[in-house]
């Protein structure tokens, strides 16, 4: 009985827990090349950059606030490699803009590859549009008040929505924030995220009707998120993996070089979600200023 005590209190951990979503990680061919598309048609900032050669990568981060307070991107480009494939699995980040058709005239000036036109979304009145940047990868524009948050989801398919959606809800502490079935075009998809979806990053989990499995491609890498305790945070996931899924990939402990206390796992479906303790990283922030 102990232990079932224990482990209940152990699972009310990320619900207690100060958490948030701080970046997402993926890989592109052309480092300067994604700047300058992030920069000039979706008016991103660029934070910073850093190179180790030693490890033949590069890294750039962007976004439209400073990485204290805002979720920003984290390109990576490895030496040599130009291309890579996104596979079949991940969906799409978006962006939110109070003007979508003329971000879009804007990004088509710019050369930029709209993949559908603006206008309302299928069986609603939310103007939408979506793009390709020059790797490939999907970015919806939704449009929406201001908001302190433009980059506003990260959108990952998954074979089983509720297992997903528990997975998420226990091992991350996330909330359900709205869940949509769309029969007629056969896919259900839920909104989870730590606050309301107006005013922060959420991810957008969708489920195609009968669809289980998805090519992970090697494109697309994670989502980090800060945490208080990186340690109590990995048991709930290891507890929680037993029941649903998925595994631990680094135990907790401080990455060699920086410091910064991590821990990483993969989801039911092999997504990889990367915790990094909330205090290691504002310190990496300042070293790099």
């Amino acid at each position: 009985m102990a232990e079932v005590a224990s482990n209940a209190e152990l699972l009310e951990w990320p619900k207690k827990d100060k958490r948030r979503l701080l970046h997402v990680v993926y890989r592109v061919g052309d480092l300067d090349r994604t700047i300058k598309f992030y920069t000039e048609c979706f008016g991103m900032k660029l934070l910073r950059k850093r190179d180790v050669p030693e490890e033949k990568y590069s890294n750039a981060f962007l976004g439209f606030g400073p990485e204290q307070t805002n979720f920003v991107v984290e390109l990576t480009y490895n030496y040599g490699v130009t291309s890579y494939d996104i596979g079949t699995g991940f969906g799409h980040f978006a962006i939110a803009s109070q003007d979508v058709y003329k971000l879009v005239e804007d990004i088509r000036a710019k050369g930029g590859v709209i993949t559908r036109e603006p206008g309302p979304v299928k069986g609603g009145t939310t103007v939408i549009a979506f793009v390709k940047d020059p790797d490939g990868y999907i970015f919806e524009l939704i449009q929406r008040g201001p908001t302190p948050e433009p980059l506003c989801q990260v959108m990952l398919r998954v074979g089983d929505l509720d297992r997903s959606i528990q997975f998420y809800e226990k091992a991350l502490g996330m909330k359900l924030l709205r869940r949509i079935d769309n029969p007629q075009y056969k896919y259900t998809l839920a909104m989870i995220g730590y606050a309301d979806e107006y005013e922060t990053t959420v991810l957008e989990l969708t489920y195609n009707y009968d669809v289980t499995e998805y090519s992970k491609g090697n494109a697309y890498a994670q989502v980090a998120i800060g945490t208080d305790d990186v340690y109590k945070s990995a048991e709930v996931v290891s507890l929680v993996t037993q029941e649903l899924g998925g595994k631990i990939t680094r135990p907790p402990g401080p990455l060699p070089g920086i410091n910064t206390k991590i821990t990483s796992f993969l989801d039911p479906d092999g997504w990889k979600t990367v915790l990094v303790d909330n205090e290691d990283f504002l310190k990496e922030l300042q070293k790099e200023e």
